[in-house]
């Protein structure tokens, strides 16, 4: 027997129904997200030199971590330099 003869589409039928209620826009969980870091994190806006800022990004995805992370790495790095000296 051929698989076209025993096909049976899966569209046929009445699609299941959403359970878990509506998506959540982008932006309200953006705002959550926000709000679950608020405690221990701060923004942070700085203007940098171009070349920094491509350094910067190299530098992260060589860590395989975000560039936030990398800053923070970097910072706390600083610090122990700082500390020891």
């Amino acid at each position: 027997m051929s698989q076209t003869e025993n096909a049976v589409t899966s569209s046929s039928g009445t699609k299941r129904t959403y359970r878990k209620g509506n998506p959540v826009p982008a932006r309200e969980r953006q705002r959550a997200s926000l709000a679950r870091r608020s405690n221990t994190h701060k923004a942070f806006h700085a203007v940098i030199q171009a070349r920094l800022k491509d350094r910067l990004s190299e530098l992260a995805d060589e860590e395989g971590i975000t560039q936030a992370q990398m800053l923070e790495k970097l910072i706390e790095s600083e610090l122990k330099r700082r500390a020891t000296s």
